[in-house]
């Protein structure tokens, strides 16, 4: 139990029902009596055992002197004490000496055991204590390839392979050697990295999730490493899955992060296609409450699907995808505007789909396209919205038949 006198230096106030009447310290053991007045077990057995017979705080007559197990109380203490104990006892931070035995110690057992798991606890915890720890951790020889060959070789064991991948997430910013981090993840012996990462991306904590996409981003330098990470199709489907709108919103950001440094090859922006990334991104983008950040990564990868014929069909066929993708190209950021109405000028302008026409008409996309114009676009967004402007001229359904697109004055209506 916590004590009083430490509480009392760190400035924590008791809640008043924890506190024990007649000891006024928390309760270990709450019992209440026939009044209902609540005791710490200790306290009251001492009273009743005295000869007393009345309730101390109300001094009524106890009609029962039996005590009853207040067990809710017991449980919210327990739990208060629980939230309290590190900033009582704040866990010390291992040596530089401390971590080196650890990991020569995981070195040795291969980490497969509640033994490894401790050690490498031990070595997280030193990492998060500073970023001179992290530095040291990134530039110990042989460190990030111990990570990355525990990482290999744990089966199953979700808990230990979160600590692992925390490890690496605590380092990664301060390590050099990106291609080497790449060629541990990537071509491993056994190829078992990818497998592992896939079983925490599906049950292990968001915090580990996030690591994991920050660390898949990380080591996506070039085509090759982007294709061996698009190669693991249940990897690219669970990074999907955890970018839906009803998860985590950091989640989603780093998510769809790793899903757009991947997404240069064709063979990977094909992939997403089929394993449905326009439908996610559809729902997100719908969504009233995303972060900006979140908006230009999603129309990014939107951007992105749209260069296959596979994402024009889906975007062209989905008239509330198109209709978000306008509602946000004025409301966000000049990176969302580019990535929006590049989608739009590939769709309507350079493929000139009719779905997706009428689908920007319908969602009174003339108008925006008038105000982005006038705006203080880029020259490079400015041309794209004259092209699509001219598709629309044409359209003898438009108010913009008899419309010079030459000039740059906006149309009264």
């Amino acid at each position: 139990m916590v004590r009083e006198n430490k509480l009392h230096d760190l400035c924590i106030t008791v809640p008043t029902f924890f506190k024990c009447p007649i000891s006024l310290d928390v309760m270990k053991s709450p019992v209440s009596l026939c009044t209902g007045i609540t005791y710490d077990r200790s306290s009251i057995q001492r009273w009743l055992d005295d000869g007393n017979n009345t309730c101390p705080a109300t001094m009524q007559t106890l009609y029962s002197k039996d005590i009853i197990p207040n067990r809710t109380l017991h449980s919210l203490i327990q739990i208060w004490t629980d939230s309290v104990h590190h900033r009582v006892n704040p866990p010390v931070s291992p040596s530089k000496e401390q971590v080196l035995q650890a990991i020569t110690e995981l070195t040795d057992s291969n980490g497969l055991n509640r033994f490894g798991l401790n050690l490498i606890t031990k070595v997280n915890r030193f990492a998060q204590d500073s970023d001179q720890n992290k530095a040291f951790l990134a530039k110990l020889d042989g460190f990030v390839a111990l990570m990355v060959s525990l990482l290999d070789n744990v089966d199953g064991s979700v808990e230990f392979l979160e600590q692992i991948l925390t490890a690496l997430s605590f380092v990664l910013e301060k390590i050099e050697d990106r291609e080497a981090l790449k060629n541990h993840l990537l071509k491993g012996k056994n190829k078992k990295c990818l497998d592992s990462i896939v079983l925490v991306l599906q049950r292990g904590s968001n915090n580990s999730r996030i690591a994991i996409a920050r660390i898949l981003k990380f080591i996506a330098i070039d085509a090759e490493s982007e294709l061996l990470i698009g190669e693991n199709e249940a990897l690219i489907t669970e990074l999907l899955k955890l970018s839906s709108p009803e998860k985590d919103p950091k989640l989603i950001e780093n998510c769809l992060s790793c899903l757009v440094a991947i997404s240069k090859p064709k063979r990977n922006k094909m992939k997403l296609v089929k394993i449905g990334v326009m439908k996610i991104l559809s729902k997100l983008l719908t969504e009233s409450n995303i972060s900006v950040a979140v908006v230009e990564k999603a129309l990014k990868l939107v951007e992105t699907a749209s260069s296959t014929s596979e994402g024009r069909k889906e975007i062209c066929e989905d008239s509330v995808c198109v209709a978000a993708i306008l509602n946000k190209v004025l409301k966000v950021s000049n990176v969302a505007t580019e990535h929006g109405v590049t989608t739009l000028w590939s769709v309507c302008y350079l493929f000139r789909d009719q779905k997706a026409q009428e689908a920007v008409t319908l969602a009174n996309g003339l108008t925006k396209i008038l105000l982005l114009i006038q705006s203080n676009c880029s020259p490079h967004v400015r041309q794209m919205c004259m092209d699509l402007l001219k598709i629309f001229r044409v359209n003898s359904k438009s108010c913009l038949s008899s419309y010079d697109t030459k000039t740059s004055h906006i149309m009264p209506f």
